[in-house]
């Protein structure tokens, strides 16, 4: 199927909502993908449960909870690189991550190995 810019932005959305309910248990509160080039931006608000906001009080707990992220991504990759190919049609080059402890946000930039064309 081929998506507009727009079409492609909410299936990503709908998508990456339902990875972190099915990977990690549970789905953000907030969630928004905008394509910009050959990025895919996909910002995740919400993501901490109530015992990480808790560990996140110290530097400690900041540090696992970022930790405990970032493998869990890495071994959620290929599915997260699956979602983004069956929606763009384009290769994931790259993939940045990071979750801020202070406002439970986690941001996604997907590079890709091709622009996406504006509608």
């Amino acid at each position: 199927m081929i998506y507009s810019k727009g079409q492609m932005e909410d299936e990503i959305t709908k998508a990456m909502i339902q990875w972190e309910k099915e990977y990690k248990g549970r789905g953000p509160s907030e969630a928004r993908t905008d394509i910009v080039r050959n990025m895919v931006i996909v910002t995740l608000k919400g993501v901490l449960s109530l015992a990480e906001q808790h560990l996140a009080r110290d530097e400690e707990g900041m540090a696992l909870i970022k930790e405990l992220g970032r493998q869990l991504v890495e071994q959620g990759r290929p599915g997260l690189e699956e979602i983004i190919k069956h929606i763009t049609g384009a290769e994931v080059v790259s993939l940045h991550t990071d979750v801020s402890t202070k406002t439970g946000e986690r941001v996604f930039v997907f590079v890709l190995n091709t622009d996406i064309p504006l509608e």
